[in-house]
């Protein structure tokens, strides 16, 4: 039986994660759940699976009388405790924002594996994360959630310890990847969350649109791989159904495929290395019939640019591009800024800041909070 706590359990992934747990009662546990402020759905998610331990981290509430056969936190220390305490092997970390930094490092302090679908801890922290998060005894502790990274880890599992030579990394290309550059400066908010394959939150929506998301993700996989940004070449592939490949020094290519269903990495991380039923389809390539590929535009879409040019700065500045995204996306998402402004303020704020290396989690923090008042600066003189 093996014992996980999913952290951020009423957002996408956790609800997911949980529909695949509840096919395999007999081979997964759920000790410990978490939320922000889902409370309805969290209480229902605690009578289906009855964890030791619960967490709501935004306010405290009355909790029913059913429900207190669980121990349960409050506020913003909570998700850490659950993490540091819950008796659980792994820890699905799928909250979003920095609080998931802070998660991870919690969850390996009393050793347990990190299952990661939380952008910001690596995008922001990868040095701090790798650094508790090596393989112990050729075990891995670190396994990835988001689908292309899933797949370039199972990839590079019959790799056989052959260098790679290059990562290609997929992306939809979003609702926008046949538009013109000045249409999509003037996108409106129904057509950013208009994804034509996946079912995902608003903000990683919006960065899909952006191709935001296929920035950060770039900087997740030079963390993960330990690959330079050089050889990490991003991909633009509609049908969604190569989530990334790995060319190899003789020309080869491992590629892993599949429908589009979070419920596939979300699982491989859970059960790893065995393979169980998702209750997902099957993927037909025959119906499928035919798979393009395209390189990325980045005069359309300058957030890879943008996320080449932090990498290569090194510091602070993934910290700072993700922070500067992430108010820029908010603003839009409450209709203060226009779609484009998202590049604009992206690029102002790291032009603003003055780079330092990241030494310990407050360097983090710290360099998270002036990117975020520099924003909502820039954002203001928009409004």
């Amino acid at each position: 039986m093996h014992k996980i706590a999913v952290l951020g359990s009423t957002g996408s992934i956790g609800t997911q994660a949980l529909e695949v747990a509840s096919l395999h009662r007999d081979e997964i546990r759920i000790t410990a759940l978490t939320a922000h402020g889902n409370t309805e759905k969290l209480f229902e998610q605690v009578r289906a699976f009855r964890p030791a331990m619960a967490a709501l981290t935004g306010k405290e509430v009355e909790i029913p009388e059913d429900l207190r056969f669980c121990q349960w936190y409050f506020g913003s220390g909570a998700l850490e405790k659950v993490a540091l305490q819950c008796d659980a092997e792994s820890v699905l970390v799928s909250v979003m924002g920095m609080v998931g930094l802070s998660a991870v490092l919690a969850a390996r302090k009393t050793g347990k594996k990190v299952l990661l679908a939380n952008k910001e801890a690596l995008v922001a922290g990868g040095k701090l994360v790798m650094d508790v998060c090596r393989d112990e005894n050729g075990e891995k502790v670190l396994l990835p959630v988001d689908s292309e990274h899933s797949a370039i880890f199972q990839c590079l599992e019959g790799a056989q310890g052959n260098p790679v030579q290059e990562i290609l990394l997929t992306a939809s290309g979003g609702p926008f990847r046949t538009w013109k550059k000045q249409d999509i400066e003037y996108a409106t908010l129904a057509q950013a969350l208009g994804h034509p394959t996946w079912n995902m939150g608003r903000k990683i929506t919006v960065d899909s649109a952006s191709m935001f998301n296929k920035a950060l993700e770039i900087i997740e996989a030079k963390w993960l791989f330990d690959v330079p940004e050089s050889k990490i070449h991003v991909l633009v592939h509609p049908q969604s159904i190569v989530h990334s490949a790995v060319r190899f020094r003789d020309g080869g290519v491992i590629a892993q495929l599949g429908v589009p269903d979070m419920r596939l990495p979300i699982l491989y991380a859970m059960t790893y290395p065995r393979r169980l039923e998702t209750g997902a389809r099957e993927l037909d390539l025959a119906s499928v019939a035919t798979l393009t590929f395209a390189e990325a535009d980045t005069e359309k879409f300058p957030s890879i640019a943008l996320a080449r040019q932090a990498l290569r700065a090194e510091g602070i500045m993934c910290c700072v591009l993700n922070a500067a995204n992430e108010e820029a996306v908010g603003a839009f998402l409450e209709e203060k800024i226009r779609f484009g402004d998202i590049y604009r303020i992206v690029d102002g704020v790291m032009q603003k800041t003055e780079n330092r290396q990241i030494m310990c989690l407050e360097d983090v923090l710290c360099a998270d909070r002036a990117a975020r008042v520099l924003a909502r600066d820039m954002i203001r003189t928009l409004i």
